[in-house]
């Protein structure tokens, strides 16, 4: 029986016959292996891969002979004892000095508008919503002043319902402002009276008598909050604005290099989310993008330098906010 013997080329590891070493017996690597932002691949070729055992079966970009001997261990330098009472100071990492003022891009730069990707999920909701939309009108058309008895008030805070014309005549008592949620309490803004249960929040009487507002009118890009959130990763930013049902064509996320001004028309067009970020730190607009989706408009800001920063935007009352401001 012919010994088999053992290959040490890289991504071989497989055992052959020394009689029977042709030039395309083996199928390997003739570079190194190459680890770089958990990234793991070969230096001889483009696939990188996350799992390391992906890693380990990636077939070879070579061929050749398969190869008995074993490459050398790579040579370890030799402690002396020369320095055994050295002291080893260790430092942290300086941390970036803040750029001078007078070196950050102006947030006035032109504005250009991101690149925008459209997702499935939002197409399938603006779907839906303009044909509820459409059967809503439908419902509607025979009187839309009609109320309905049972139709609750819309003013925030009232519990009264609509019984007849003497529901009219009754006083709404009511809350004008709007929900605050704020580290764990709830209150109105009106009348600023906190609580942690959200029950006891929704209980809470009207602070302010009016009439009850039996039909709301429809206010074409009514201004709302929305839920805000950002992370960040080494080399980029994204923010993330909670806009269910966005109207791609009415929306405009523009960007310079130090600032972003965000437009969102969303729920189909009936409410509108404005904000303007001067940045804290650089980003590169043509490398920038938008994500919509059918529940969020995720913005991906592209990092000039790949660094933590420390907050989103730039600090008040600094020489950049008060120059934009005056």
């Amino acid at each position: 029986m012919t010994e088999l013997v053992h290959c040490y080329n890289k991504g071989c590891g497989q055992k052959f016959d020394l009689s029977s070493n042709e030039e395309d017996s083996c199928t390997y690597h003739p570079g190194q292996p190459v680890f770089h932002d958990a990234l793991k691949g070969w230096s001889c070729c483009k696939k990188r891969s996350t799992d390391f055992t992906e890693f380990l079966n990636t077939p070879g970009c070579s061929k050749g002979k398969h190869s008995n001997v074993k490459p050398p261990e790579p040579v370890k330098e030799e402690k002396t004892n020369s320095n055994k009472d050295e002291v080893i100071e260790v430092k942290m990492p300086e941390p970036k000095k803040p750029r001078d003022p007078s070196e950050r891009p102006s947030s006035d730069e032109p504005l250009v508008p991101l690149s925008v990707n459209v997702t499935s999920s939002l197409k399938q909701a603006l779907d839906k919503h303009l044909e509820n939309a459409n059967q809503q009108t439908t419902e509607d058309k025979a009187d839309p002043t009609e109320v309905k008895v049972g139709t609750s008030c819309k003013n925030n805070g009232c519990k009264a319902c609509y019984e007849g014309e003497e529901s009219n005549t009754e006083k709404c008592l009511y809350h004008p402002g709007f929900p605050v949620f704020h580290e764990g309490m709830k209150f109105w803004s009106c009348c600023n009276r906190k609580t942690s249960e959200f029950d006891q929040f929704l209980a809470q009487e009207g602070c302010e008598t009016g009439k009850h507002l039996w039909i709301k009118p429809e206010v074409e890009g009514e201004k709302k909050s929305c839920r805000f959130d950002w992370h960040q990763t080494p080399s980029t930013v994204s923010l993330s604005v909670f806009a269910k049902v966005a109207v791609p064509e009415k929306c405009s996320i523009t960007v310079n290099r130090v600032r972003c001004v965000i437009k969102i028309v969303f729920e189909g067009g009936k409410s509108l989310f404005e904000k303007d970020i001067i940045l804290r730190e650089e980003i590169i607009p043509e490398k920038s993008a938008v994500k919509m989706m059918g529940t969020k408009v995720e913005i991906n800001l592209k990092k000039a330098e790949a660094f933590s920063w420390p907050t989103l935007e730039f600090p008040v009352n600094t020489p950049e906010n008060k120059a934009s401001e005056s």
